[in-house]
């Protein structure tokens, strides 16, 4: 007796919270999505795209750390603002050594190579580092120890920066790809649900033969169109999965729109936008809801797939498709982790989604009441 006081809303929360695999996908997703927000806060690298590296360190292991001889840069006018959210648009002019000592006025060091042997020494003036360099603060202001927690990739960029940076394109593709596919699903489907006749049979012809085309053609077809671009890749994906919402909208609308309520709204005469959109619509977005959920997961594995293709994101911006395209002959090679980190994100992504739709379409179902 104590839930008849309750909203189907808060009945449905009540549901939710108690399905442990649910909560703990919903609190993963959120972290991931404030770990993109925040990406370049957290990423060691803090150039723009994580593009820094040098292949003197390509290819090197999890827990790789050397030494970081450091170059005066330029005075860049970028605000702090956007280097917090875009990186720094000026990467860091730096070289990783192995080898240096100060000799009188001047820099003798050698750079990082596999083979010692090979390493060459070179000799500068301190001056070159700094008017304000010397003997006494050299370490302190031009030498550093950079950490490579998951080690380098092929190009000698740090892979956890490449990581978290790269998350960006995998969550945005979920929230825009998803945006563009309600808006034109529920259009599509409110209208032919509850105009019926021949508006029915054209949106339903139309799903069919988009249907009909296999996912990554169409895709592809669209960004081909298009163009190959960060953004162009969210429309093209958007506009390919549109038609399950626009078939389950479809067959909410049919069934509701026979309901004394939506009766009652037309003798108060009402119009049909009116009704549709505040009457209808609003008592047939659980099973939208449920359905989003998957197109979120679908739409990342799509993206990567277009990625590994070389039709995503177009480098330098890291994504995990094309990290996993730049490095998935590693995995023969005896360095697995390079193909494996980005791989192993997005099937944690993925499966969170697909994990929380199921805790939502459980807890949405009133047949479980």
């Amino acid at each position: 007796m104590a839930k008849t006081g309750k909203s189907l809303t808060g009945l449905a929360l009540q549901k939710f919270r108690k399905d442990f695999w649910g909560v703990l996908s919903f609190i993963f997703i959120t972290l991931l999505v404030l770990v993109a927000v925040f990406a370049y806060a957290l990423a060691p690298e803090k150039s723009e795209n994580a593009n820094w590296g040098d292949l003197a360190i390509h290819s090197k292991p999890p827990g790789f750390g050397t030494d970081m001889l450091h170059f005066p840069t330029k005075e860049s006018d970028q605000g702090s603002f956007s280097k917090f959210f875009f990186g720094d648009k000026i990467p860091p002019n730096k070289v990783p050594i192995i080898y240096w000592e100060i000799s009188g006025d001047s820099l003798i060091y050698s750079e990082y190579k596999d083979d010692p042997v090979l390493a060459q020494k070179k000799k500068i003036a301190l001056s070159t580092l700094g008017e304000d360099i010397t003997e006494s603060n050299f370490v302190e202001k031009c030498i550093t120890i950079d950490q490579f927690i998951l080690g380098t990739d092929s190009q000698g960029r740090d892979l956890l920066s490449r990581l978290i940076i790269g998350s960006r394109v995998s969550i945005a593709i979920g929230f825009v790809a998803v945006f563009i596919s309600l808006v034109v699903g529920i259009f599509f489907g409110a209208i032919a649900g509850y105009y019926g006749g021949k508006v029915d049979a054209f949106v339903m012809w139309l799903v069919n033969i988009i249907w009909s085309i296999p996912t990554l053609l169409l895709v592809i077809a669209i960004t081909l169109a298009l163009g190959k671009g960060f953004w162009q890749v969210f429309v093209a994906v958007g506009l390919t999965m549109w038609v399950e919402v626009a078939r389950v909208v479809r067959g909410q609308v049919m069934g509701i729109k026979q309901m004394q309520y939506v009766t009652a709204a037309r003798a108060l005469g009402y119009g049909n936008e009116r009704i549709i959109f505040h009457h209808i619509l609003p008592n047939s977005m659980a099973p939208v809801i449920v359905i989003s959920a998957a197109n979120f997961a679908s739409a990342i594995l799509v993206e990567s797939g277009l990625s590994f293709l070389g039709l995503g994101a177009q480098p330098p911006i890291p994504s995990w498709g094309g990290m996993i395209k730049d490095h998935y002959n590693y995995i023969i090679l005896g360095k697995p982790w390079l193909a494996m980190a980005p791989g192993l994100a997005m099937l944690l992504l993925v499966l969170a989604f697909m994990m929380a739709g199921n805790a939502l379409r459980d807890a949405l179902d009133v047949k479980g009441e």
